[in-house]
């Protein structure tokens, strides 16, 4: 997979350093992900992926933070639409883009 963008990472670990790691984690597994589905994305990140709309829901720190992202069809890249924390998550704004 293609994961469009680490910047968002980075820029989201300035002021949430404790997150750094654990993106990264996930940036690499999705790097070399080869998936064709959605099982293929649960298969790979179990219980803490769900989909909303068009959009993938991950778990990030053990849910203390949520990434946002979209899987292109036929499942070449990964677009990163936010990474919020859990309260941001709750309030809903990122619904719009799913």
């Amino acid at each position: 997979m293609w994961v469009i963008s680490w910047a968002k990472c980075r820029e989201f670990a300035k002021s949430h350093a404790e997150s750094l790691e654990p993106l990264e984690r996930w940036y690499d597994v999705a790097e070399h992900a080869r998936w064709k589905s959605f099982t293929d994305v649960r298969s790979t990140f179990g219980k803490t992926v769900d989909r909303v709309g068009d959009c993938y829901i991950l778990d990030i720190q053990g849910g203390n933070f949520r990434l946002v992202a979209k899987i292109s069809k036929p499942w070449k890249k990964v677009w990163i639409r936010h990474i919020l924390t859990h309260a941001e998550y709750d309030r809903g704004k990122w619904e719009d883009d799913c």
